[in-house]
This record gives C-alpha cells, sequence and structure tokens, in this order.
C-alpha cells in the first residue's frame, strides 16, 4: 500500500496594488451648467429623475448655475452609467468620475 500524501497548505498573498480600493471607491454624476437649458427645467429634471424634493432640486441647480457643476449622484460604475444617459436623454451635460 502507498501513502497518500496531502499538498502542503500555501498562503497566497494579496498582491499589493490599490486595485481593490479602485473598485470600492464610489462613483459620482456631475451636472455642468449650460446655456441652453431652463433653471426651471433643471430643477425638474432632478425631481423626476432622481425623486429630489422640490428644495433638494432647487439647490442644486443653484450650485451648477453659480458653481458650473453639482454632484448629484453616487455609487458603483454601472448606477452612475445609467444616471449620466438618462441625464444626457434629456438634455443635460452629466459626467461621471471615480470621487
Amino acid at each position: 500500500m502507498s501513502t497518500i500524501v496531502a499538498p502542503a497548505e500555501v498562503e497566497v498573498q494579496e498582491p499589493a496594488s490599490d486595485e481593490g480600493v479602485e473598485q470600492e471607491r464610489p462613483w459620482v454624476v456631475i451636472v455642468w451648467n449650460d446655456p441652453i437649458n431652463l433653471m426651471s427645467y433643471v430643477t425638474l429634471v432632478f425631481q423626476k429623475l432622481f425623486g429630489f424634493s422640490l428644495q433638494k432640486a432647487t439647490r442644486l441647480m443653484l450650485q451648477v448655475h453659480n458653481e458650473g457643476k453639482a454632484v448629484v449622484s453616487s455609487g458603483n460604475r454601472e448606477k452612475s452609467e445609467l444616471d449620466v444617459a438618462r441625464l444626457h436623454a434629456h438634455g443635460l451635460w452629466a459626467t461621471m468620475q471615480q470621487d
């Protein structure tokens, strides 16, 4: 009879990179000011797409108007891509970036 020997345990170390950290950082969706859309329309779009109250939608619209941009949502990459696409479909200029 031959003896069966189990293989030795191997310790696996995590890669020494920021790869995992990169994936965990949320993405933010930024709406930029444009010379075309009325402020009332931008407020309405924020309410419709994100369910914001009139007060919050107005505050974000004013931030876009006065500061040139505002973060309107955050989350994983897929959600942020969808939010940008929905904003584009409503004629707003939006981008996303990792926070």
